[in-house]
């Protein structure tokens, strides 16, 4: 089957840090784009970063700087390490692949305190 399951989210106070697993199945991260993106209540869900098969890194303005992508090819899992949180990166954090998604999983809850 083709899945993404994300994880590591948690209830963290401002200025923490968290590190997001996006753990891969039918789905070689190596050799696709993978992106973050995250939804909070009421909100639409907005693209975080995407990291492309050739190991460019791009990102959403409001986390440039703080967040960082990467991948363990030997675990097939891509990663997404989240520093300085601010209470506006509260929300579900999923990934996905790009250009063709697979079905988007449950997320993982990150929240942060102020």
């Amino acid at each position: 089957q083709m899945q993404l399951v994300e994880s590591g989210g948690d209830l963290v106070q401002a200025g923490g840090s968290l590190r997001l697993s996006c753990a891969a199945s039918g789905i070689i991260v190596r050799y696709n784009n993978i992106a973050w993106y995250r939804q909070a209540p009421g909100k639409r869900r907005e693209f975080i970063a995407t990291l492309t098969i050739n190991g460019t890194e791009n990102y959403a303005a409001a986390v440039k700087g703080r967040f960082a992508i990467s991948r363990d090819s030997a675990k097939n899992t891509v990663y997404l390490q989240m520093t300085s949180l601010k209470p506006e990166d509260t929300g579900v954090y999923y990934c996905n692949r790009v250009p063709h998604p697979v079905s988007w999983g449950q997320g993982t809850q990150v929240t942060v305190s102020s």
